[in-house]
């Protein structure tokens, strides 16, 4: 048995499921009187009902709640599971991942509960509640009086970014959150799941600190704009907030009011993205902006039930995103024209692989589509793959150095996916350690079975 903190002494509710997967009769009982047997049955905008609070009443269900697939939608559910069993039986090929989430998982812990109240600065509507961020790389005019207005160095950070503004805290608190839910999924200790509950409270859902679901004031430009549809990458960790909420919610400290609040969250959020002119603008970009973009929309609608939403967005992805962004021979043009093109390259590919598993609830099967010209996932990581090895040299700019695992993620995602050893083969050309402690180890482990056939279309 691998160490892990002890459970909550209190006990566990089972995770919440689709009432739609449950039989059917029982449901419709259920669903007549609003409770079976101390649950909570709540509707969600898709017209499912989801169920809440089933108490555990044995030995064997608590283990059958345990081994329940968390309800998630850009990771593999399956895959999870999996690998939550093979660490409760002990398997020692886990143990390096396992231990690295549980130390990520304790400095996770000292994130402070942050807000957009926390800044000093008022943004232009004079609302504190407004996000408010400066666009990366614009730096103040040498040869202009008080520097306005700002002008562009593609690639080179302004540390100006870090000044009171609302994106590291955001970036903190959605990285902090993600890696605490897995942390709970996989050691069920309590500590973990009220840590994340609170930083979700404390950013979106306290009448005190939440911030307002909109980013009009994302990537600002000083002396040029208040605000820029590029602002939206920032919120790009909403994906990942999506399904920890999922591991979260067979917490007892995770409430049927905390679902419903970030369910209406996303859904106002959602609502701004494909309606306001920034959000229409950043759903027409070119690049990593427009693939993130769309792997916002598609998570945010699967988790408020807007399937429809899901699934017209995924399939329009085949040409919108990887017909117009990647070549016959894998290359990633818009990506390649910038100085840090190795690294927005396999940026630009996590977001389509991203893509790519949501695609898999709504029937849509990205992994193996190519384009008409030849473009396709899997060349855009054979593209990338040889450059997993440090020792090869990348052939465009890239003015900061890449982190040695940078590639491992969608190299362990493409195993899985296309049933390839090569894929395996590469790794081993990344340090050891990197790899095998990587959070992918967790997230996609070996299938029960052998490998070789592909998941791609399931």
């Amino acid at each position: 048995m691998l160490t892990h903190p002890s459970p909550d002494p209190t006990g566990r509710r089972a995770a919440p499921q689709r009432a739609s997967r449950l039989l059917g009769g029982v449901v419709l009982a259920a669903v007549a009187v609003g409770v079976l047997g101390g649950c909570e049955l709540r509707r969600v905008p898709d017209g499912a009902w989801r169920l809440r609070g089933l108490a555990t009443r044995s030995p064997s269900a608590q283990a059958s709640s345990t081994a329940a697939p968390p309800r998630v939608y850009a990771l593999d559910a399956e895959g999870l599971t999996r690998a939550k069993r093979r660490i409760e039986s002990g398997d020692q090929r886990l143990q390096p991942a396992y231990d690295r989430l549980v130390r990520e998982a304790g400095a996770a812990l000292q994130v402070p509960a942050a807000s957009v109240m926390d800044k000093r600065r008022i943004p232009p509507s004079g609302d504190k509640h407004d996000y408010v961020s400066m666009g990366p790389y614009w730096w103040p005019n040498p040869a202009k009086p008080g520097g306005l207005p700002y002008v562009r160095r593609d690639g080179e950070r302004n540390p100006e970014i870090r000044n009171d503004y609302d994106a590291p805290r955001l970036a903190a608190v959605t990285g902090a959150v993600t890696t605490l839910a897995l942390a709970y999924y996989f050691t069920d200790d309590e500590t973990y799941a009220r840590r994340a509950t609170l930083l979700l409270r404390t950013w979106f859902l306290d009448p005190a600190t939440r911030m307002n679901p909109h980013l009009r004031y994302g990537q600002g430009i000083p002396g040029i704009t208040q605000g820029r549809a590029a602002g939206i990458i920032e919120t790009r960790g909403f994906v990942g907030v999506v399904d920890a909420i999922g591991m979260l919610e067979r917490s007892p400290g995770w409430t049927a009011a905390d679902d419903r609040g970030m369910a209406q969250w996303f859904s106002t959020y959602l609502g701004w993205l494909r309606s306001s002119p920034i959000g229409k603008q950043e759903r027409n970009a070119h690049n990593n902006h427009g693939t993130w973009y769309d792997a916002q929309v598609a998570a945010l609608a699967l988790f408020t039930g807007d399937t429809a939403l899901a699934r017209s967005t995924l399939a329009a992805a085949r040409t919108r995103r990887i017909g117009a962004q990647v070549t016959a021979d894998g290359r990633q043009p818009y990506e390649l024209a910038r100085t840090r093109s190795l690294a927005y390259s396999a940026m630009n590919l996590e977001g389509l692989c991203r893509l790519a598993e949501l695609a898999r609830h709504v029937g849509v099967d990205l992994w193996s589509y190519r384009s008409p010209r030849g473009g396709s996932i899997r060349k855009a990581l054979d593209y990338l793959a040889p450059y997993a090895d440090a020792r090869r040299k990348w052939p465009g700019r890239q003015i900061t150095p890449t982190e040695p695992d940078f590639l491992v993620l969608p190299l362990e995602q493409a195993r899985l996916a296309y049933g390839d050893a090569r894929y395996g083969a590469l790794l081993r050309q990344i340090p050891e350690d990197a790899v095998r402690s990587h959070r992918a180890q967790l997230l996609y482990p070996e299938p029960d079975s052998v490998p070789g056939s592909p998941r791609a279309g399931s």
